[in-house]
């Protein structure tokens, strides 16, 4: 005979509601707070992960002065790796929360139950990725009708005053494609982790957070934005602390976007 509490509580779990939870300017900073506490419990995880980022940032920089041509396909391919890693972090966190002990091992694996998901997610963001190339190159061609610019030319563009138009173009359009790519994964990921969703209602539910919390979402963005790019202004080593700050800070994020299962109301308590 099955355990009818179980039967119970995975019924529960199954059938409960999507509830969002209101947000506050003050809350990025207190899950960059608790991200903090999580890096400090498994400092071995998060240094694993941490060269993992950085290494990625070197291969980018890399291909970016040598062959910038192929470097949207080499970040799709880091976009791809990257909600995996982040995983990881989100496992190791998620552990800490029910009281368990963090380990590599198991956060190495975590996405294996989660595969059809993960994978559905993973192509929308490369999608999104892929048009995001296009629609640069489509910017580049407008502006630079007499060839693709170098590396150094590129640079030389950017810092141009007198190609502002161009600037500002290209970040409106950059901008539209990081605000679709930021709203659809922001929760998206540790909520499939949590309750093994489907990658469309992950998806939904990660735009909702979004549209429901405008103001802090956007700090939440513009605060992951400085602190890469401060990262990467400094020689992109700073990505072994930063990478996996940012990862545990994303899953306090969805814990207090998103309501949590009847089955984890005995959790204990984040710390503060």
């Amino acid at each position: 005979m099955p355990d009818t509490s179980v039967t119970e509580v995975a019924t529960a779990r199954d059938t409960a509601p999507i509830t969002l939870q209101p947000l506050t300017l003050a809350d990025p900073f207190r899950w960059l707070a608790r991200g903090a506490h999580d890096l400090k419990a498994a400092p071995g995880i998060a240094v694993f992960y941490g060269l993992c980022f950085w290494f990625m940032a070197l291969v980018l920089g890399w291909v970016f002065r040598t062959k910038p041509e192929y470097t949207m396909s080499i970040a799709s391919g880091c976009l791809l790796l990257g909600p995996f890693l982040a995983m990881g972090l989100y496992d190791t966190s998620r552990r800490r929360e029910a009281g368990l002990a963090p380990q590599l091992s198991e956060s190495l694996t975590c996405w294996d139950s989660h595969m059809g998901s993960m994978g559905m997610l993973v192509l929308v963001l490369v999608v999104l990725e892929l048009l995001w190339g296009r629609a640069s190159l489509v910017v580049f061609a407008v502006f630079f009708n007499t060839g693709m610019p170098s590396t150094t030319g590129v640079l030389q563009a950017v810092f141009n005053p007198e190609n502002w138009s161009f600037v500002a173009v290209y970040a409106v359009v950059g901008g539209v494609f990081a605000a679709l790519v930021f709203s659809t994964s922001v929760v998206s990921i540790p909520m499939i982790l949590d309750r093994d969703t489907d990658a469309l209602t992950a998806g939904i539910t990660s735009m909702r957070v979004v549209l429901e919390n405008p103001l802090a979402m956007v700090l939440w963005g513009a605060l992951i934005t400085v602190l890469v790019a401060a990262s990467l202004w400094a020689g992109s080593v700073a990505l072994v602390l930063v990478g996996p700050l940012l990862g545990h800070a994303s899953w306090h994020a969805y814990r207090a976007a998103v309501q949590r299962l009847p089955a984890d109301t005995n959790a204990a308590p984040e710390p503060v």
